[in-house]
């Protein structure tokens, strides 16, 4: 029940933040000539639409933070690809933006992903009080990776990023996802303390709940400050599927790290757990790379073009084309040449 509760929470929040692009999208082309959002102006404030855009946003996050408490991160993070897919679905239809031949493939191939994931999914070890969330932080292959992690992101901020961070759009984004593993773990803490707090427990007086949500505010804003810093650099569509690669391996080898996700998968299920999420990563990745992609229908073969006679006249008609596998090998001079020397030897 607790597996099923999360995910259809983890399908909620997708559906609700994919959902919220379009709105707020919408509410802006509403502005009429009035200063937008671009230009320095708050003019969108006055748009109802983009509240509902900025509520259902609130909505969906609220939706993916319980989520964690009810299923895997392994499960819940590589899900977060299907709001990329309901709000270019969606942009097609409302907003008439271009969902090319690529788009579409990308949308099959990163449900299909979802599905395989879900059937695969790991179990995590059971974490159900902050007095076993506290033993898992003091795991010493947590504490090294965490470690790792904090000493990489330190190197890329202070060393690589000024030096490499407005050429090379891995730099900003690995520490969007180095940092983003930790505040999942973050998350996962405060949800089962949430869950303790509305049983009755003296959560409150746990130092440990305090000590995520500090970690946690601290993540989320790096990761917020990098994230722009990429985006304003590079393309969205370059920057969003590398993102989403990076920080959802971070986020697996965390949660495999901290809850023992994988301890015990057959190996059918580890090779379906890796494989759905490569199929997800194909499809964000022809979904984004070649959103801008013009794919008109001269580029398909003949007989998918739409109102295209057919390549090649019946049978029956008397002016069909040779093959070429019938046609001389020489020219005709080259023929009539040939032809007057053979006459000449005779």
């Amino acid at each position: 029940a607790g597996f099923g509760a999360g995910l259809a929470l983890a399908l909620a929040s997708s559906a609700f933040i994919g959902g919220s692009f379009v709105l707020k999208k919408k509410g802006l082309l509403r502005l009429c000539g009035r200063a937008r959002a671009g230009q320095g102006g708050h003019a969108y404030l006055r748009e109802w639409l983009w509240w509902a855009g900025l509520l259902c946003m609130g909505v969906g996050e609220a939706a993916n933070f319980a989520a964690y408490v009810f299923a895997p991160a392994t499960l819940v993070t590589p899900l977060g690809a299907l709001s990329v897919l309901v709000s270019a679905v969606l942009s097609s239809i409302f907003l008439n933006e271009q969902l090319n031949v690529h788009g579409k493939i990308g949308c099959i191939l990163s449900i299909l992903g979802s599905t395989v994931m879900v059937i695969h999914a790991p179990q995590e070890e059971e974490v159900s009080s902050l007095e076993s969330m506290a033993e898992k932080l003091k795991d010493p292959g947590f504490i090294v990776f965490a470690v790792c992690v904090l000493v990489s992101s330190l190197l890329l901020i202070f060393v690589a990023g000024p030096r490499y961070g407005q050429s090379n759009v891995l730099v900003y984004v690995l520490v969007c996802s180095a940092i983003g593993s930790l505040s999942v773990s973050c998350v996962k803490g405060l949800g089962i303390a949430l869950k303790e707090l509305f049983s009755g427990k003296p959560v409150l007086k746990e130092p440990l709940g305090w000590v995520l949500l500090v970690c946690l505010v601290i993540c989320i804003s790096i990761q917020i400050n990098y994230l722009n810093k990429a985006l304003d650099i590079f393309s969205t569509s370059v920057v969003t599927p590398i993102y989403y690669v990076l920080f959802t391996t971070a986020v697996m080898t965390c949660s495999a790290i901290l809850f023992k996700e994988w301890q015990h998968m057959v190996l059918g299920n580890i090779v379906g757990s890796i494989s759905g999420f490569l199929t997800i990563v194909s499809g964000i990745f022809l979904l984004h790379a070649f959103r801008d992609m013009p794919f008109p229908p001269s580029l398909l073969p003949l007989f998918l073009q739409p109102g295209r006679a057919e390549p090649h006249p019946p049978w029956g008609t008397g002016d069909r084309h040779q093959s070429c596998q019938h046609q001389p090998l020489l020219p005709s001079e080259d023929k009539g040449s040939q032809s007057a020397e053979e006459e000449e030897e005779e």
